[in-house]
């Protein structure tokens, strides 16, 4: 379909909790396109509809052998529509993250190490699994972009806060 412009922090739809989708007809499916032509256009590992200026409860992840994260398990690429966090565990783990919407900068975030999801596939099939590790920090980054909230907002240590140029020369800025 197309790629997308990523909104950027500060812009007004990645601050809104994003509204439930109701639909699972063509109008998702261009929605659906549109995100994964784009996440793969960047190189992300995830991608929240609100990051494309659609403020609704849809999110995309997967992560195969990427060169940003080459200490990061596998995560299968999923669809993600109206999706439920429960958290499992009260264990939580410091892990760099950058954003797709913060470009160029990269911070440490405190995540909840293992948690269960549920919601929908494209077509409107339950999903329902259980993640840990990585896989549970980028549902937990990805989601929070449906409640308005960039990773920034997220971060207990602003000395560990900067630009991936300085903190890891030689990698890609861009990263969700």
């Amino acid at each position: 379909m197309a790629v997308r412009e990523v909104l950027k922090m500060g812009h007004p739809v990645l601050a809104e909790v994003a509204q439930p989708l109701q639909g699972f007809g063509p109008e998702l499916k261009a929605l659906l396109a549109d995100m994964k032509d784009t996440m793969a256009a960047q190189n992300g590992a995830g991608l929240a509809a609100p990051q494309i200026g659609v403020s609704k409860r849809v999110v995309i992840f997967g992560v195969q052998s990427n060169p940003r994260y080459p200490d990061a398990e596998e995560v299968p690429f999923t669809v993600l529509v109206n999706p439920k966090i429960e958290f499992l565990t009260s264990e939580v783990e410091e892990g760099w993250e950058g954003c797709l919407s913060v470009p160029g900068l990269r911070g440490v975030v405190p995540r909840f190490t293992k948690l269960r999801y549920t919601g929908f596939d494209e077509n409107g099939k339950p999903i329902d699994r259980i993640a840990e590790g990585f896989h549970a920090r980028v549902v937990q980054h990805e989601c929070d972009h449906l409640d308005g909230l960039l990773y920034p907002q997220r971060m207990t240590d602003m000395s560990r806060f900067g630009y991936t140029e300085v903190l890891f020369p030689g990698m890609d800025d861009n990263e969700d």
